[in-house]
């Protein structure tokens, strides 16, 4: 195998997006990199950290309105402040939400550039994937959206053919809203389907728009989905439309906020399964794209029991062989996690126990819930990708 080289971007400054009382909790990233720390995962051959520095105006103005920009630095001094989805229940305002916000954006762009810039295979910023924030909007908890801004300036260091693939549990409307017009740029985004969960948008006859047709592609599953059916409908639509477009990068937004614990959501995936969706991306980036992936994070609000371990798993899939689901996880993480969060239940290994059952998508059989949603994404966009939706081979 091609030896392969990895940049985790990490400042613990990145934990300043904190909106205090609220489900976001940035003690979330704290255990994941404390549990990624005392697992030795940062510490593998051919592991580089990165410090980030805020983006800038420029590339900020790549996705975001100069006035948004304006709001978002004013809205903290302004006790009355109103609009722009801001001063929320959902998007509270808090001390310096513009730098905070412009840092992870930073974070996504160092992750960004290394790949491209070959200083790295892969790159990860499990503080990034705040997917929702739209041109003039806060929006889902997202004040600037750090994968569109990084995709910008992918797009602008010469990119032509960047791949979006987004798996937390809520739609990734802001990236597609940013790219839904540019052929450069195709979202892909497996998700809680909108009649039943945040933000409404993600259906699958949202394919792109005119002169970028295809280009989005939406698999918006029933409530309940677990392991099973979640992993049979990304494996019968995401390497189709991925080899079909053959990019030349894989960018993830990797949410777990599907697991079956999260509190703000209904899909039932278990930390092996979301362990064998990050298994399977970097296995796309290393088939199409030379192994060039970048990763962040995203939704996820078991802050102890789900997140460090789905994003540690992360960690470990980019940086080298996964971990034994059944490590243990270590005693001094297990004492930070109690300290941190002491009425959360503190997991004792990487694993939930799960069993994967290898289910492929047959058409023609008795179709389930999940079944028809697979048929009708592929109906949707696979012949806009010269594929047969009908043939279990494409």
């Amino acid at each position: 195998m091609v030896d392969r080289t990895t940049a985790v971007v990490w400042d613990r400054a990145l934990l300043d997006y904190d909106m205090g009382d609220h489900p976001l909790n940035p003690v979330r990233v704290e255990l994941t990199m404390a549990l990624a720390r005392e697992l030795g995962i940062l510490d593998r051959p051919g592991v580089h950290m990165i410090t980030p520095v805020p983006a800038t105006e420029a590339e900020l103005t790549r996705v975001h309105r100069a006035d948004y920009l304006d709001a978002v630095r004013m809205a903290p001094i302004d006790p009355f402040f109103s609009g722009w989805g801001l001063n929320t229940p959902d998007n509270p305002v808090f001390d310096g939400m513009h730098e905070a916000s412009a840092r992870i954006c930073g974070a996504s762009i160092a992750a960004a550039e290394a790949v491209w810039h070959g200083a790295a295979t892969r790159a990860v910023n499990v503080a990034g994937g705040l997917h929702h924030a739209l041109a003039a909007r806060a929006s889902g908890f997202c004040v600037y959206n750090d994968p569109a801004v990084a995709i910008a300036k992918l797009l602008d260091l010469g990119a032509q053919r960047v791949a979006y693939v987004d798996v937390d549990v809520h739609h990734g409307d802001g990236v597609q809203a940013a790219f839904y017009h540019d052929p450069r740029v195709l979202t892909i985004s497996l998700h809680e389907t909108p009649l039943t969960l945040f933000p409404g948008t993600g259906f699958a006859d949202e394919t792109g728009g005119p002169g970028a047709e295809g280009t989005a592609v939406n698999i918006p599953l029933p409530p309940g989905t677990g392991d099973g059916g979640w992993l049979r409908a990304f494996h019968a639509i995401v390497p189709s439309i991925l080899r079909a477009w053959a990019p030349e990068i894989i960018f993830s937004q990797c949410g777990a906020d599907a697991h079956r614990l999260d509190p703000l959501a209904d899909l039932r995936l278990s930390v092996d399964g979301q362990r064998a969706a990050y298994v399977a991306m970097r296995d796309l980036a290393d088939e199409l794209c030379d192994g060039r992936w970048v990763a962040t994070g995203g939704g996820g609000y078991a802050l102890v029991e789900v997140v460090p371990r789905a994003w540690s798993h992360l960690l470990a899939v980019a940086t080298g062989d996964p971990l034994d689901p059944h490590t243990p996880t270590p005693a001094p993480w297990r004492k930070l996690a109690a300290e941190r969060c002491p009425r959360s239940e503190i997991p004792g290994s990487m694993t939930d126990g799960a069993e994967l059952p290898a289910e492929r998508w047959q058409p023609g059989t008795t179709p389930d819930a999940v079944d028809r949603a697979i048929l009708a994404s592929r109906m949707e966009v696979f012949p806009l990708h010269g594929l047969d939706p009908h043939d279990p081979r494409d």
